[in-house]
């Protein structure tokens, strides 16, 4: 691949979504004071406060909602280093949500004049943007040559997809020795993939690496965990051992020619480890 830098593993540098930092936290503590006065209009056996407070509590949850969305596709779209912008702007939706409850709990609920509560909403809505930031606008698809951008995004997002599926399927795994080896091969096709990223170029000639190799990973992680522990003899534990480290051993190879910018050379390979799947 051409501008390929060398090849550095790194620790911990996958993206997780599991992992995304906590943000709106500060949003929850208008919920507070909403559902205490829930309560307390249903204690007063208060009809009209009681829904009024009901629908303002509801209103304010639903932003919370909405802006959690948001921050998560923000760290996503932050964390890629190819990506589209978000397609629905649910920050934005959620800021003037937020504007929207206000008003709503302060001039109804609350029994503020309509032009205090506007007040109150539109400092809420801009303290939301100013706080928060909007959602990102602008695609980060640079550097990819002549290649559709949609190919691109598709090819990497059904690769981490197939990836994501292993590492859950992994969990299932109880020997500790093939679960390390499940878990350097994973580790190994991300750094294939982050280095794709960076230079996708040539990701129609890296797609076979993609689809065969990670689908080779996948295959063999679902046909362990489908099988019943008295199923698995010895000789099946050492053949799928066997089968990971040749799988590590290639992605090695692939990892060493990436960056060397040389081209993918697969076609043997493929058909070997095809062989070694079906078996």
């Amino acid at each position: 691949m051409s501008k390929a830098k060398a090849y550095k593993p790194k620790k911990e540098s996958h993206t997780n979504t599991s992992n995304t930092p906590i943000k709106g936290i500060l949003l929850y503590l208008f919920l507070v004071p909403l559902f205490i006065s829930v309560l307390l209009a249903l204690l007063q056996t208060n009809i009209k406060l009681f829904i009024f407070n009901s629908i303002a509590f509801g209103l304010f949850f639903l932003t919370v909602k909405v802006s959690r969305i948001g921050f998560q596709q923000e760290h996503e779209y932050k964390s890629s280093v190819l990506t589209k912008a978000p397609k629905v702007p649910y920050k934005t939706i959620a800021g003037f949500l937020l504007g929207g409850s206000t008003l709503f709990t302060a001039w109804l609920a609350g029994g503020e004049s309509f032009i205090t509560s506007a007040f109150l909403a539109t400092i809420s809505t801009l303290g939301y943007y100013l706080y928060y930031g909007f959602d990102p606008k602008e695609d980060k698809l640079d550097n990819i040559g002549d290649v559709s951008a949609d190919f691109v995004l598709e090819t990497i997002n059904e690769a981490k997809s197939k990836l994501h599926t292993i590492e859950n399927d992994m969990e299932k795994i109880k020997d500790v020795s093939l679960h390390n080896k499940f878990k350097v091969a994973v580790d190994k096709a991300k750094d294939i993939l982050e280095i794709i990223q960076n230079d996708p170029k040539d990701i129609r000639v890296a797609r076979k690496f993609l689809i065969v190799y990670i689908d080779g990973v996948l295959k063999v992680t679902q046909s362990y965990v489908s099988m019943d522990a008295v199923d698995v003899t010895e000789q099946s534990k050492e053949n799928l051992h066997t089968l990971i480290e040749d799988l590590n051993h290639r992605f090695d190879k692939e990892l060493e020619r990436l960056t060397q910018n040389n081209q993918f050379d697969l076609d043997v390979h493929i058909d070997v480890l095809k062989q070694q799947i079906n078996h």
